[in-house]
């Protein structure tokens, strides 16, 4: 099962590395990772989707919180979960096909970022499923090159992960 856990941690050099260490020596799996600064900048909001058990889940939270960084600690459960990931795809291109790229652009509410005589890069910014889907009707043009975000989370409603 996958797991959003969301971790304020003082804006300092190191903290990464320290979280990505913890993964590490423990062999937990990271599937997604980004870190941004928040409204305050002393402070960054980590994202961090990761694959494991209940028991996997309980043993990170416990590891992440001793760590002397960390502000706080929350996991976003799948029905409170707003999510997103950017992605930027270059596809070969051919004049011809530029109608048919543009058609697909619009309706999956995707951007265009460049054209080139021989390829065009779309821009595309939602969730996990929609982006998977938009690579697939992308694939028969010919992907030249994907590069991808990690999964930034909020939760949804009023509440908030703050300090």
């Amino acid at each position: 099962m996958k797991h959003t856990i969301s971790i304020l941690v003082e804006n300092q050099a190191g903290v990464l590395a320290r979280i990505a260490g913890l993964f590490a020596r423990r062999a937990y799996n990271i599937d997604s990772l980004a870190v941004g600064v928040t409204e305050d900048e002393r402070i960054s909001r980590v994202t961090i989707v990761a694959e494991g058990s209940e028991y996997t889940l309980e043993q990170i939270l416990k590891q992440l919180n001793k760590l002397i960084d960390v502000i706080k600690v929350r996991t976003v459960s799948q029905n409170e979960l707003l999510s997103r990931e950017l992605v930027l795809i270059k596809v070969c291109c051919t004049p011809a096909q530029r109608a048919e790229l543009i058609s697909i652009a619009e309706i999956s509410e995707a951007k265009i970022s460049d054209i080139s005589v021989s390829t065009m890069t779309l821009e595309l910014s939602d969730y996990e499923g929609k982006i998977r889907t938009f690579e697939e009707l992308l694939r028969p043009y010919g992907i030249k090159e994907v590069v991808r975000t990690g999964t930034i989370a909020i939760q949804r409603g009023s509440t908030s992960l703050t300090i």
